[in-house]
């Protein structure tokens, strides 16, 4: 095994606290200055902590040297959340993430799998278009928070997964 192997497999209860983590760090780099401030107020550590908890099922995760370094989130056809730690970027986490949700998605019955990205994260939207995605334009994506959605400019990717 050398040091940039890793391994896909289904998140277990353990692996929550990795995911938050991973999931929180990532989430302020991608969104902090992307996204309303009134979503940035309410998306403390300790939503993602619960959040993580609540949906360890609907998550794979890819263990990088006995670690979790990165995690992907299905809910029903959509792709929920991708985020990979830093010590897993560069060395193809994410695009195995990434075909895990598709092989979920599709597992399950699905055609077409979507996902939300922020307008402003080029970085994700660059990503997601050299995997095969198709950006299907600007929506305003209702966003949780604790006193009903917040609206958040996004756009909406989505990829056939029909051959």
């Amino acid at each position: 095994m050398t040091d940039s192997a890793f391994r896909v497999r289904q998140a277990e209860p353990d692996d929550a606290p990795a995911i938050a983590r991973i999931w929180y760090d990532g989430w302020q780099e991608a969104h902090r200055g992307r996204v309303p401030d009134e979503l940035v107020a309410v998306r403390t550590r300790e939503t993602f902590d619960e959040r993580a908890v609540d949906h360890v099922r609907d998550s794979s995760v890819a263990e990088l040297a006995g670690a979790v370094a990165g995690f992907v989130m299905i809910i029903g056809d959509e792709v929920e959340q991708v985020y990979v730690a830093p010590g897993g970027r560069g060395i193809g986490v994410a695009d195995a993430l990434l075909a895990e949700a598709e092989r979920r998605v599709a597992a399950a019955g699905h055609d077409r799998a979507w996902l939300a990205v922020v307008a402003g994260n080029a970085r994700a939207r660059r990503f997601y278009e050299r995997n095969g995605w198709v950006d299907e334009g600007e929506f305003d994506h209702q966003a949780p928070g604790p006193n009903g959605p917040i609206s958040v400019p996004a756009h909406r990717y989505a990829k056939s997964l029909t051959t």
